[in-house]
């Protein structure tokens, strides 16, 4: 955490004018031979460098007189009375970063899971943030945190793992509701990580690669099926048509003797039914080498 204006100890610009108004004191001393001016001179430079602050461009500080809340100030330099005048902490307008985790929380079926969740938030009203709230840093972690493991025990682990855009919207929209009255907006909260013990990942990949198995005994059990289907359809065509069976019949054997130096035995009975005795012996006198 940046340390506030108090805590920084004095400005360049508080140890220019101390210096200044030394130089200045002594010179007057040198002229009125009278070491009044010195003194006063050290004086007022004490006082410039404890009066005099500077913050930077993205910070506001808070100024309490006597305790009563007078205003803001910075960016810049700002002047403020010693002892009468104090600084409250500085805040920090740019958008920050919080690390939430939860722990081994049970998710809505009840399974223990460890979640990491980062948290993007700016202080966009100063004086809510510090007048309403007394340590600001500390509540957006603490409301981050319950809010986070309110949300993983309203889902499911399915939807912890699958839906994490989802589950950082719902985030956002807790966190911003929670933290707006001080001042303060959640931008944005993105889920890193979902963690599971790791007998339950073992189980889950059984079970995954069980359904896959039951997938694919289904798939081949369809396509039997669609094959027997067929071949029923099939039968009935031959059974009906003879001459369609001889045709399959030859160019089954065609596609059996197309190879070279391929042989096929076929018996008498088969070759007379489907009526291929001369259709071979044609085929087969064709083929021969003259001698």
């Amino acid at each position: 955490m940046k340390p506030d204006l108090l805590q920084r100890g004095t400005s360049g610009i508080g140890v220019a004018l101390f210096v200044a108004s030394v130089a200045i004191g002594g010179a007057i001393t040198a002229i009125l031979r009278n070491p009044a001016g010195v003194m006063a001179g050290a004086l007022a430079g004490l006082y410039f460098i404890f009066a005099i602050k500077v913050a930077d461009q993205w910070e506001k500080v808070a100024v309490l007189r006597f305790g009563r809340y007078i205003g803001l100030r910075g960016p810049g330099i700002f002047h403020i009375i010693p002892i009468v005048d104090q600084l409250s902490r500085v805040v920090d307008q740019r958008v920050r970063v919080a690390n939430v985790s939860a722990e081994s929380t049970l998710t809505r079926d009840t399974v223990p899971v460890d979640v990491d969740a980062i948290v993007f938030w700016m202080v966009w009203n100063p004086e809510k943030s510090i007048l309403e709230v007394q340590d600001f840093d500390m509540a957006i972690t603490m409301s981050a945190q319950t809010a986070l493991r309110e949300s993983i025990g309203r889902h499911e682990l399915h939807q912890m793992v699958a839906e994490r855009e989802m589950l950082g919207h719902e985030l956002q929209r807790i966190l911003d509701a929670k933290t707006n009255p001080w001042g303060i907006t959640v931008q944005s909260v993105e889920i890193r990580d979902v963690q599971i013990p790791s007998a339950l990942q073992d189980a889950m990949s059984r079970e995954a690669q069980a359904e896959r198995e039951r997938r694919a005994r289904t798939i081949l059990g369809l396509a039997e099926t669609e094959i027997s289907d067929s071949f029923a359809k099939a039968a009935a065509t031959y059974r009906d048509n003879p001459v369609a069976l001889h045709l399959r019949a030859m160019n089954m054997l065609y596609e059996a003797i197309k190879e070279k130096g391929s042989m096929v035995i076929v018996p008498s009975s088969a070759v007379e039914t489907m009526g291929l005795g001369g259709t071979l012996a044609t085929a087969a006198l064709g083929g021969a080498k003259p001698q």
